[in-house]
C-alpha cells in the first residue's frame, strides 16, 4: 500500500474535522471515492470490477439542503454603486435594482459499486454520505433514502461511511454506540442485522470489511490509508486555516484537544 510523507499530513490521527467544511467536502468526497476504488480494485482484480456510480440531486430554492451546500458567504451581493459606474455614459439607464432569480442547484455525487466480473451482477455498494444525504427534509436525503431501501431489499451488500458529525443519521432499532463518525456494513445474508463501527474523533479511522460473494472472503477497506492519501494528493494543508475553529465547531474537551493537536503540528512543520 502506498504511503505518504509528513510534508502534507493532517494534524489529526483520524478524520480531520476541518475537512467537513462544505467548501472542501465536495472535493474530498470525490477524492475519497477514488482512494477507495484504488484499494478495492487492487484486491479484487480478476474476480470483480469496481465502478463509480454518479447520481444527481436538484435542490429547489425551498430545499433545506441549500443552506448546507450554499453558505451565505458564497452569495454574491453587488453594491448598487457598481451598476452606476457600469452604465455611466453609455446612454443606458441604471437599473432600479438587482434581484436574485430562483434557480435549482444540481448536486452531483459518486458512490462505488462492485460487480461480478462474469455476470455483471452488483455484489456491493459503497456509499460515502454527504451533507445533502444527512439534511432532514431535503430532496437529496429522500432520494438517497429511497436508493438505500432498494439496496437493502436486494441481494447486494451495503457499506455506508459517515465522516460528518453534523446532520441527521439514519435510524436503527437500537441506539448507535457513541461516536463522532460511523461505518456501517449490511451483509445481504444477515439483514436486518448490521455491523457498526463507532469512531471517536481522537482515534484513527478503522479498516472495515467489504463483503463479497461466496466463497470469496471479505475485501478490506482501510479508511485511514484512504484519508491520508486523499489529504496528501490534494495538499489540503495548503488551503485549510487551522488558526480558526473547524466548521461545524468542536466543543469542550474535544475543542481543547484539537487546539493542542494543531499547535504540535505547527511546531513540527
Amino acid at each position: 500500500m502506498a504511503t505518504h510523507g509528513t510534508e502534507s499530513c493532517s494534524p489529526f490521527p483520524g478524520m480531520d474535522p476541518y475537512l467537513e467544511d462544505n467548501v472542501l467536502w465536495t472535493d474530498l468526497h470525490h477524492n475519497l471515492i477514488g482512494q477507495y476504488r484504488r484499494q478495492l480494485a487492487q484486491q479484487l482484480r480478476g474476480r470483480y470490477i469496481v465502478r463509480a456510480e454518479r447520481r444527481s440531486y436538484l435542490l429547489s430554492n425551498e430545499d433545506p439542503a441549500r443552506r448546507v451546500v450554499v453558505p451565505d458567504v458564497l452569495v454574491i451581493r453587488e453594491p448598487r454603486a457598481i451598476f452606476h459606474v457600469a452604465y455611466a455614459g453609455s446612454g443606458v439607464s441604471t437599473p432600479s435594482a438587482v434581484v436574485t432569480m430562483p434557480m435549482e442547484i444540481e448536486i452531483r455525487e459518486l458512490s462505488l459499486l462492485i460487480r461480478d466480473v462474469r455476470s455483471r451482477e452488483i455484489v456491493a455498494w459503497i456509499e460515502l454520505l454527504s451533507p445533502v444525504n444527512k439534511c432532514a427534509g431535503s430532496a437529496g436525503r429522500a432520494q438517497y433514502a429511497k436508493k438505500r431501501e432498494e439496496i437493502l431489499r436486494s441481494s447486494a451488500h451495503l457499506v455506508e461511511i459517515d465522516l460528518l458529525r453534523q446532520g441527521a443519521r439514519f435510524p436503527y432499532e437500537e441506539p448507535l454506540p457513541k461516536g463522532d463518525y460511523y461505518a456501517h456494513v449490511s451483509r445481504a445474508s444477515r439483514r436486518p442485522r448490521c455491523e457498526v463501527w463507532a469512531i471517536p474523533i481522537e482515534k484513527p479511522l478503522p479498516t472495515i470489511p467489504v463483503p463479497l460473494r461466496e466463497p470469496h472472503s471479505d475485501a478490506q477497506l482501510d479508511l485511514a490509508v484512504a484519508l491520508r492519501g486523499a489529504y496528501a494528493d490534494a495538499c489540503y494543508d495548503m488551503e485549510i486555516d487551522y488558526s480558526r475553529p473547524p466548521i461545524p465547531p468542536l466543543k469542550g474537551t474535544q475543542a481543547a484537544w484539537a487546539r493542542r493537536r494543531v499547535s504540535a503540528w505547527k511546531r513540527r512543520k
